[in-house]
């Protein structure tokens, strides 16, 4: 079981950036992956005043394309899987809200007639 905690701060110009805590000492060893090959220029800094470490992933550029991406970021040690960065892009996504939004609008078109209906029924 991992003794390692993430919790995601921030992502600003292509950089993800995250929080790990821990119960033990020593360096996080930490390992990211975007479709099981692993992501270049991860940085991991201890901030001795708060006693936690600043992870810094890249956005690496065959990330970013159509559809759903994800990077995993595992703890080495425990072997386990700590926390993920998803990205969602490209026309394809889009077409996949569009069609869900067009059902959600026809489900509640058909609830606004059921309680008309219902509403003249009781009255």
């Amino acid at each position: 079981m991992s003794t390692l905690t993430l919790t995601k701060t921030k992502m600003m110009q292509g950089v993800w950036q995250g929080i790990i805590t821990q119960a033990g000492a020593g360096v996080p060893q930490i390992d990211v992956t975007h479709q099981s090959q692993g992501v270049e220029g991860v940085t991991l800094k201890h901030d001795e005043n708060l006693g936690h470490w600043q992870l810094s992933i890249p956005i690496p550029p065959e990330a970013i394309s159509d559809g759903v991406q994800t990077l995993v970021i595992s703890d080495k040690a425990a072997d386990e899987k700590i926390g993920h960065v998803t990205l969602l892009a490209g026309e394809a996504l889009g077409d996949d809200i569009l069609a869900e939004l067009d059902l959600l609008r026809a489900e509640l078109d058909m609830l606004k007639q059921a309680f008309r209906r219902h509403c003249l029924e009781t009255t």
